[in-house]
């Protein structure tokens, strides 16, 4: 199976690559997922984030944002000292601040679903780069959305974090026009 080139490297980046990279999603609680997973990534690989997924799932309570707002200095803490996640101060303290700020959104537009996907109309960007292209790390889309997200107190979503972030929950899908994903990803966003 021909995929995008970065796809490759292990059998979990395959499959994510295969079953949810550049597909449409609607799911608030999946959408505040990967937006702490694509903080949790910076300065590092996302390799390194997909490999400690399930981890932050177990000590992140299945991503619950509701719960995670809510966590006090002595749930930080004992964050801090989890070996299965990444144990950058800021990064944990981020995890909070941005579950305030996603309820906020929430409590504005109905869901975060509704607020991410009004940027483009509710239809997601469908590129199709080809292997010679260099790959995009941000846009004038992913710099205004990084704008908005940190005027609303996020942390962590500079423009290439947020850029990552929509092609990680398919407002934009930018799977290599030779990947064989490319097709069931556009049927996918078709549908969305």
């Amino acid at each position: 199976m021909t995929r995008c080139h970065w796809a490759d490297s292990s059998e979990l980046m395959s499959a994510y690559h295969d079953k949810e990279w550049g597909r449409p999603e609607h799911d608030d609680r999946h959408l505040f997922e990967m937006l702490l997973l694509e903080g949790a990534q910076a300065g590092l690989s996302w390799s390194t984030v997909l490999n400690k997924r399930e981890n932050y799932r177990q000590a992140l309570d299945g991503f619950d944002f509701e719960k995670v707002a809510k966590y006090k200095p002595a749930k930080l803490a004992e964050l801090l000292e989890n070996p299965g996640i990444i144990r950058n101060r800021l990064k944990v303290a981020a995890t909070v601040k941005n579950a305030q700020a996603f309820l906020s959104v929430r409590e504005e537009f109905g869901t975060f679903d509704a607020y991410l996907w009004g940027f483009v109309g509710g239809v997601p960007i469908v590129n199709r780069p080809s292997e010679s292209d260099p790959p995009a790390v941000r846009t004038e889309l992913s710099d205004q959305i990084a704008k908005d997200l940190k005027r609303r107190g996020f942390t962590f979503v500079g423009s290439t974090i947020v850029y990552a972030y929509l092609q990680a929950v398919g407002v934009v899908n930018d799977h290599m026009s030779t990947c064989a994903v490319f097709e069931v990803a556009r049927t996918a966003a078709a549908r969305a």
